[in-house]
């Protein structure tokens, strides 16, 4: 399989180091239920704006629900779906617009459902999976097929399960699955006491 941990400037753990976002999926290995489980306790255990929790997910698992599965896979774009389809899980990401203990708009329930993505992500790369985010899918589609409240926003898809050759792949994703990965400069991102003053 293609590893490509991080190259960093000083060390950081190792489970953020190789974590990464590949696109082959070995489309016939099951992820087992305790493994789905533990992605979904890692979310739970995120840190949240007065601990309200405000990420909810929709599991579509292909081995026990193909049906759910195949709607997923219907609302992702095109280009998606091409390498999607080998994924044997994906998982919707919504946050709830509103603060559950008064019911007036939560500015923070994106941010905190990214924290429980990240989450998500970090456990499966200790237990050996893979998850692809994707915001290339039809939002409106999703709140259609999945019943979703007004209240809320899909915020991504996100494709599970274990890595697979890049061989699997079509030439154009293949290329960027072997590419190495790279990042601005961290002058560029971070910044020490004042807009633009790079923390180096």
């Amino acid at each position: 399989m293609q590893q490509k941990p991080a190259t960093t400037r000083v060390k950081i753990n190792p489970l953020i180091q190789t974590r990464w976002s590949p696109r082959a999926f070995v489309s016939d290995r099951p992820v087992s239920r305790d493994d789905l489980l533990a992605l979904l306790e890692a979310a739970h255990w995120a840190p949240s704006c007065f601990n309200d929790q405000p990420w909810r997910y929709i599991v579509c698992d292909k081995f026990s629900d193909e049906s759910a599965w195949q709607q997923a896979l219907a609302t992702l774009a095109e280009k998606n779906q091409l390498w999607a389809k080998n994924a044997p899980v994906l998982i919707l990401a919504v946050a709830m617009n509103n603060f559950n203990h008064n019911g007036q708009p939560n500015r923070w329930a994106q941010y905190d459902t990214g924290a429980a993505s990240v989450s998500l992500c970090l456990q499966a790369t200790a237990l050996g999976l893979i998850v692809h985010q994707m915001g290339g899918f039809d939002a409106d589609k999703s709140r259609q097929v999945f019943k979703l409240p007004d209240d809320c926003v899909p915020m991504a898809m996100m494709a599970v399960g274990f890595q697979a050759e890049a061989d699997v792949l079509d030439d154009d994703f293949k290329d960027s699955e072997l590419a190495a990965r790279s990042r601005a400069a961290l002058d560029e991102r971070f910044y020490a006491g004042q807009w633009g003053e790079g923390i180096e």
